[in-house]
């Protein structure tokens, strides 16, 4: 993977995206729906693209709400749809085409107060809150976020009335029936203008805000925090939550620092990523300087990416935490520290996070539920209490609340963050500090990820990835000890392929949402036999993708 000269610092001008030529082109240009990469396609979350390749415009939110009226008419959900937006330039253009749709189809939408941007877990707490005890008339919802991804992209996502993203086979749906509608030259669209969009009866203002932040006592030891007086520092990153977080710090009396309150839908403030974009992703430490420079302001300091669903823990003890490690931190905490979780409930990760957890889950004596990628498979585990935590390795995390009940059924990366600083407070050692002990019982795995380029077709083909593929019995002087094209956990595809050893492992799969694909891989026995499965690992891959 080849780091770019610039990854880690500021983007020059000539590199920040042209926001009125972005408007623009969501409004005027058109796609051409013989390149598949231009029609709707939903990947592990929801549809992205950018109006400046023709694969997020006005058509697409036209198509895709209506697909998502019929789907809900098709199965009977009457109660309303809690729509969010982040802080990405093309969100605020496709809510209003969203609203028109809405309104037009006489769906009651709940948009926020005052315009504001919506954090995805707050979306998500809210459709949980409103069905609360009702089996009837349930609500769901549609968030509008490309999450962590570049500034020229947009993205739609729709969540089911448990709270969480859509399964493959509603989004499955939702994609066909929107690009039958594009095809029919979106004759089927119902839609009234913004302005008698804005004004329908159906048309409602809910306060996410204020409802997030007064329930977070409910999942968070908020009076710790406050009574240890522990100094806590924050970027919102100019995401969906950055008004949010003063609100947090003011309701509970928290000693909460929002370091930067600016929304720039350039985002030229953050540092480049290791491929010389920007991109809000708070796991990268090319892309997460702004905050390592908080290191040492602050005892915890952390980030979220623009709709608030993953989050990016700094420590004084180590600085920016890889998310595994602050994943398998979270769980051993959370695990002694919720007594009213039943002993029953379990720990979901997926398989490409480090096999750290699965230690940890030993210790802890806890079931372990090992999953694919993608936040959608630990969400029937969250809502019914089954599982007490899901995380993913790419930082985003939700768990239950103090009573083990249901919080949210998607990604927090607020609840995550705070819960860094409730951590801290409680034992003394901040994350980093409990990690460093873990690596003394368990071992210390070596953990990357490598990118690398791959056109749609390749990455249908790496999809389809099969163990016959493998003929080595050993990888990286070790015998293979599991070869994996369904998870463990729930016996679901993996999409990809998963080697194991007794000290290493590799995965690679397609990414959902950018033309890539990516090779996971972790070593209990250090850098260079980490090394040495990535090489042999990207031969398998080269191999099947040709």
């Amino acid at each position: 993977m080849a780091i770019h000269p610039q990854a880690g610092k500021t983007a020059t001008h000539d590199q920040l995206i042209n926001i009125p030529k972005l408007i623009t082109d969501y409004f005027t240009e058109e796609p051409d729906l013989t390149r598949r990469e231009q029609r709707v396609s939903f990947g592990t979350s929801g549809h992205r693209g950018s109006s400046l390749h023709r694969s997020f415009n006005e058509q697409h939110i036209l198509a895709t709400t209506q697909a998502i009226c019929d789907y809900r008419e098709k199965e009977g959900i009457k109660g309303p749809v809690f729509v969010g937006i982040d802080s990405h330039a093309l969100s605020t253009p496709a809510q209003a085409t969203t609203l028109e749709v809405l309104a037009a189809n006489e769906v009651v939408t709940m948009i926020a107060t005052n315009d504001e941007y919506t954090p995805t877990p707050a979306v998500s707490h809210a459709i949980l809150e409103y069905n609360k005890g009702k089996t009837s008339g349930l609500a769901d919802g549609i968030v509008i976020t490309p999450s962590h991804n570049p500034p020229e992209d947009g993205g739609f996502k729709y969540n089911m009335t448990n709270g969480g993203p859509a399964e493959g086979s509603v989004t499955s749906w939702i994609e066909s029936r929107a690009n039958e509608i594009l095809e029919h030259g979106l004759k089927d669209v119902r839609r009234v203008t913004l302005a008698k969009a804005l004004q329908a009866s159906t048309t409602h203002r809910y306060d996410y805000l204020e409802q997030y932040t007064a329930d977070l006592k409910d999942v968070i030891d908020v009076n710790l925090l406050k009574e240890s007086g522990l100094q806590l520092g924050v970027d919102p990153l100019g995401g969906a939550g950055v008004r949010y977080w003063q609100r947090i710090a003011d309701r509970y009396n928290l000693n909460l620092t929002v370091v930067d309150d600016a929304v720039d839908h350039t985002f030229r403030f953050m540092s480049l990523d290791w491929d010389g974009k920007i991109r809000m992703d708070p796991s990268s430490r090319y892309a997460m300087q702004r905050l390592i420079a908080l290191k040492d302001d602050f005892p915890v300091a952390f980030a979220c990416d623009t709709d608030h669903d993953r989050h990016g823990i700094v420590t004084r003890s180590s600085g920016l935490m890889s998310p595994n490690h602050y994943l398998a931190v979270a769980i051993y905490y959370l695990f002694q520290n919720r007594s009213k979780w039943p002993s029953t409930t379990g720990i979901g990760k997926t398989l490409v996070s480090s096999q750290m957890i699965d230690r940890v889950a030993g210790k802890l004596g806890r079931t372990l539920v090992e999953v694919p990628v993608g936040f959608k498979w630990f969400v029937d585990g969250l809502y019914d209490g089954t599982l007490g935590f899901g995380g993913e390795e790419s930082a985003g995390a939700s768990f239950l609340n103090l009573q083990g009940k249901v919080w949210s059924t998607d990604k927090d990366g607020i609840i995550a963050a705070l819960l860094a600083g409730e951590i801290t407070a409680s034992t003394g050692k901040d994350p980093g500090e409990i990690y460093q002990e873990f690596t003394k019982e368990f071992g210390e795995p070596v953990y990357d990820r490598i990118d690398a380029p791959a056109t749609p077709e390749q990455k249908d083909k790496l999809k389809k990835l099969s163990p016959d593929q493998i003929t080595s019995s050993e990888l990286a002087g070790e015998k293979i000890t599991n070869i994996l094209t369904n998870a463990p956990g729930n016996g679901a595809a993996i999409g990809g392929l998963k080697v194991e050893t007794a000290n290493g492992w590799f995965a690679a799969r397609p990414s959902g949402t950018e033309n890539i694909y990516k090779i996971y891989a972790e070593s209990f026995k250090g850098p260079e036999h980490l090394k040495q499965i990535q090489e042999e690992a990207q031969e398998v891959v080269n191999g099947a993708i040709g």
